[in-house]
């Protein structure tokens, strides 16, 4: 067998394999076709039609000689298509000083850009159809010599005469510096003044709830009580014991006759207020319970805590139908609502999450703050909602957590927020201070600083919680020197009486 394979020398063997390159590379696919000379024009002709048939008519002018041929007729036939090439002139269609416009031979000579003449300009503005801007004599273009100022050469005098207007229609006007964005005027809102002051708690008071038909309210303190209280007379309806440690957290159903509350002991419990009992514990969080809210529309709680973790409960099962994991640090405050995203939570990893509640994960997270944010309101008719952090607060939009504006100013830890109907927003911080904000643009309208309780010290200013009562004329804040401290409107105040103080000053928000 091996005697039949044929035996060459290398010599021939180089060669046939020489040979095989060559006819695999003797075509060469990315060379093109040579082109059709009648198909050419004939594309170009019609290219010339469909793209730039609205400006045939104007004049072309061939640079150095200042005369003023027409085209539309010649651009039309086939015959006067400039093949690149044919003629080296450089032209120049219209005001535009380079490219021409197709078919213009790319020479050294033509690829000198030069600025248009004055001729050219003026040949242009005569040709152009006449229009209600060139009309308009309070209208002027600039001139031939701003032209040229702006291009670079020297600066020649026109007469005042010479200048022709070019505006058109949607044409090219002298643009209006714009000007800086302001802050819009902000609504009128009546100052609030203190009310009513109510004393009971022996130690700190962390936490407020309504209830539903604006009959009283409730308490939560550190001295390991639950206090209800009468909203019209604020006198003390009932205290109940039961936490081992201080009460972060109170929510009133408005669905069933029951309580809710969570506190530094890793409890949550239900209160059957029919017989003032508990009546359920939810078990699972393991470290303190800062913070609680109902779901309006079904019957699931939601709570947070410093695990870093906030739970969803069935309420009737007692069942951890969620553990909403993805915070790194204590998670402080928690709101639930009917609408998407159904939970949003704070925490002190200065983030704030949306959650979807149907698979119980996280949605969006915002993580603009760069303190702790304490606290979360949402206003009770728009789609938006607001977080608060040492750093500032900040207005987001709903569902996607889109951000509106920064309010700037309250400078300290700001620990709670309620905003009410009329779009009136109040921050409470740990220094005691109040501020009223106007909702729609974030204007400062007043702030409150009340005096402690006698025999407190000056330290024991704090505001932990607050709430609008569901008239919305009540604010009830819950504060450090163990009082509740009631503030409605003022009355008597008119806006003579009480103006805005307010400036139209160059927004400086920052954009996140």
């Amino acid at each position: 067998m091996a005697e039949d394979v044929q035996k060459h020398s290398v010599h021939t063997l180089v060669f046939r394999s020489l040979k095989r390159t060559h006819d695999m590379f003797v075509s060469d696919h990315a060379k093109s076709i040579a082109q059709d000379e009648e198909s050419q024009k004939m594309k170009m002709s019609v290219k010339l039609k469909a793209d730039y048939n609205a400006v045939l008519h104007m004049p072309v002018l061939k640079e150095g000689k200042d005369r003023v041929s027409l085209l539309a007729g010649s651009m039309l036939g086939n015959q006067s298509y400039t093949q690149p090439g044919d003629d080296p002139e450089y032209l120049i269609a219209g005001t535009h000083a380079y490219p021409s416009g197709p078919g213009v031979a790319l020479t050294a000579d033509t690829k000198i850009h030069r600025n248009p003449s004055e001729g050219g300009i003026n040949s242009l503005a005569l040709v152009l159809p006449p229009s209600q801007a060139r009309q308009d004599v309070s209208r002027t273009a600039s001139s031939v010599g701003d032209i040229h100022r702006h291009a670079g050469g020297g600066e020649r005098s026109h007469p005042q005469s010479s200048s022709v207007s070019l505006l058109d229609g949607g044409g090219t006007r002298n643009a209006m510096a714009r000007k800086a964005p302001t802050m819009p005027k902000p609504q009128w809102h009546p100052p609030w003044k203190l009310f009513r002051v109510i004393s009971g708690h022996l130690g700190w008071v962390r936490s407020i709830a309504v209830e539903p038909g604006n009959e009283w309210f409730v308490t939560g303190s550190a001295d390991r009580t639950i206090k209800i209280w009468d909203l019209a007379s604020g006198k003390l309806k009932l205290s109940l014991t039961g936490h081992i440690s201080t009460v972060r957290g109170v929510a009133v159903s408005n669905r069933s006759p029951y309580l809710f509350s969570c506190g530094e002991d890793k409890q949550v419990k239900c209160w059957d207020l029919e017989y003032n009992k508990v009546i359920r514990h939810y078990h699972g969080h393991l470290s303190a319970v800062y913070d609680i809210d109902l779901h309006p529309t079904i019957d699931v709680l939601v709570t947070c805590s410093r695990d870093a973790t906030a739970r969803v409960w069935d309420i009737r099962s007692k069942a951890n139908v969620h553990t909403l994991t993805g915070h790194t640090n204590t998670v402080a405050t928690v709101k639930c609502q009917a609408a998407e995203p159904q939970i949003i939570t704070g925490s002190h990893d200065s983030t704030i999450r949306l959650w979807d509640l149907i698979a119980g994960k996280t949605r969006a997270t915002l993580t603009n703050h760069k303190k702790s944010v304490r606290t979360l309101a949402m206003h009770p008719r728009q789609y938006t909602f607001a977080s608060g952090s040492a750093d500032n607060i900040k207005q987001w939009m709903f569902p996607d957590g889109s951000f509106i504006q920064n309010l700037s100013g309250h400078n300290a830890i700001i620990n709670t927020m309620a905003v009410n109907s009329d779009g009136v927003l109040v921050s409470g911080a740990d220094n005691g201070t109040i501020h009223m904000w106007d909702w729609r643009t974030g204007y400062n309208f007043q702030r409150i600083h009340a005096a402690v309780q006698p025999g407190s010290l000056d330290s024991e200013s704090g505001i932990f919680a607050c709430k609008f009562d569901n008239s919305e004329s009540r604010l009830i804040t819950a504060e450090a020197d163990k009082t509740i401290k009631v503030y409605k409107e003022d009355d008597t105040a008119t806006e003579e009486t009480h103006p805005i103080n307010w400036k139209p000053e160059i927004l400086k928000r920052k954009r996140f």
